[in-house]
C-alpha cells in the first residue's frame, strides 16, 4: 500500500497547478471527490438540486441520482447487457438525512449499535445523501449482501465500473479506514478520470483525496520558495 501511495503522489505532483485547482473544486461540496464518512458529515438540510431517475431497471421507481453519476450509471447497465449478459439492478440511490436516520434507528434496534455502526453509516455520513451512490442488485437477489460480490454479475462491476466512473467503496480490507463492512454492492461515482486512477492503485477515497490535497499543498509551498 506505501509504495502504492507513493507512485500516485508523484504521478499528481507531475500535475500542473491549474488541474489541482480544478480537482480542488471537485472536492468540494458539489464536486464528484466531495468526502463523506464519519468525519466527514453533510447538514441535515443538504439535498443535492439535480436529482434524476436514472433510466435503469429500480427496485423502486422514485430512486435518484445526480443527473452526470445517473447518465454514467444508465451507460454502465448498458454495458453489463450487452458485453456480458448481466441485468443490473438500482436497489437504492439518494437518500436524505431523514431516511438514512431512520435506517441507522432501525439497524441499532435490530442489531445492536456496534453492529450498526459497522454495516450501516449515520445521518449525515452516508454518501447516499450527495446522490452520488447507488447500491446494486440482480433480477435473482436484490438484497444487499456479500453475496453479489460472489456472483459474475458482481465481478463484472468490480472490474468494469471504473470505465464508467464508478469506484467500489468499501472493501473488506480497508475497513480500517473507511469504518466500514464490505459492499460490493455499493459504487460511488467520482468520474471517469479518477476512478481509473483510484481503481488501478486499489486504494480507499480516503487515501486519494489525501493525495489531491497533499499534492496540492505541495506544489503552492513550492511556488511561494
Amino acid at each position: 500500500m506505501a509504495a502504492r501511495l507513493i507512485a500516485l503522489f508523484l504521478a499528481l505532483m507531475s500535475l500542473g497547478q491549474g488541474t489541482l485547482n480544478r480537482y480542488e473544486t471537485e472536492m468540494s461540496l458539489g464536486g464528484n471527490l466531495f468526502l463523506v464518512n464519519r468525519d466527514f458529515v453533510l447538514a441535515s438540510n443538504y439535498k443535492p438540486e439535480d436529482l434524476v431517475v436514472p433510466d435503469v431497471r429500480l427496485t423502486y421507481p422514485d430512486t435518484t441520482m445526480r443527473k452526470e453519476a445517473a447518465e454514467a450509471l444508465e451507460n454502465m447497465f448498458v454495458a453489463a447487457k450487452e458485453e456480458a449478459g448481466y441485468t443490473l439492478i438500482g436497489v437504492s440511490g439518494f437518500r436524505s438525512y431523514g431516511q438514512q436516520a431512520s435506517i441507522y434507528e432501525r439497524k441499532i434496534q435490530n442489531a445492536g449499535k456496534k453492529q450498526a455502526m459497522l454495516l450501516v453509516a449515520p445521518p449525515g455520513a452516508s454518501e447516499h445523501q450527495l446522490g452520488l451512490a447507488m447500491d446494486l442488485g440482480t433480477p435473482q437477489n436484490q438484497k444487499l449482501n456479500e453475496a453479489f460480490g460472489d456472483t459474475q454479475a458482481g465481478a463484472w462491476v468490480r472490474e468494469n465500473c471504473h470505465r464508467f466512473g464508478f469506484i467500489i467503496r468499501y472493501k473488506e480490507e480497508w475497513t480500517e479506514i473507511t469504518g466500514y463492512a464490505d459492499e460490493p454492492w455499493h459504487v460511488r461515482y467520482v468520474g471517469a478520470e479518477h476512478a481509473k486512477r483510484i481503481y488501478e492503485m486499489d486504494i480507499p477515497l480516503e487515501y486519494y483525496v489525501e493525495m489531491l490535497r497533499q499534492a496540492q499543498y505541495e506544489q503552492l509551498t513550492n511556488e511561494e520558495r
